[in-house]
C-alpha cells in the first residue's frame, strides 16, 4: 500500500524557519511529480508547491513564491518543502501529494486533481 508521511511541522514565530518531509512508502516516487498543499482553518485546501518528476522544474503559488523551495531526495524517496520568512497567514495543514501518473509533462502542477496519493497532513502555526 502507497503511503506518503509528512513530518516537520510545528509552532514557530514570525519571519522563522521550517523545514517540512514526506517520506514515501510502498513504491518509489522517483518517476513522479510531487505537490504540497496546505489548509488554513475555515478555508478550502490550495496549491503551495510543486516539482516535477525529474526535478528539474518547480512551481510555486504567488503567495509562497521566494520563500518556499520544494525539492526531492529521490535516493531517499522523500520530498521536502523549505519555508523561510514564515507569516501568520501561513498557519495552516501542509499536505504532500504524489502523481498517480509517471514521467508526467503537463502544467496542472497546481490542481488537485493531479494527485491520487496524499499524506494525512501536518500542522504548521506561525505566531505574530
Amino acid at each position: 500500500q502507497v503511503q506518503l508521511v509528512e513530518s516537520g511541522g510545528g509552532l514557530v514565530q514570525a519571519g522563522g524557519s521550517l523545514r517540512l518531509s514526506c517520506a514515501a512508502s510502498g513504491r518509489t516516487f522517483s518517476g513522479y511529480a510531487m505537490g504540497w498543499f496546505r489548509q488554513a482553518p475555515g478555508k478550502e485546501r490550495e496549491f503551495a508547491a510543486a516539482i516535477s518528476w525529474s526535478g528539474s522544474r518547480t512551481y510555486y503559488a504567488d503567495s509562497v513564491k521566494g520563500r518556499f523551495t520544494i525539492s526531492k531526495d529521490n535516493a531517499k524517496n522523500t520530498v521536502f518543502l523549505q519555508m523561510n520568512s514564515l507569516k501568520p497567514e501561513d498557519t495552516a495543514v501542509y499536505y504532500c501529494a504524489a502523481d498517480g501518473r509517471k514521467y508526467y509533462s503537463g502544467t496542472n502542477y497546481h490542481s488537485q486533481q493531479l494527485y491520487n496519493t496524499w499524506g494525512q497532513g501536518t500542522q504548521v502555526t506561525v505566531s505574530s
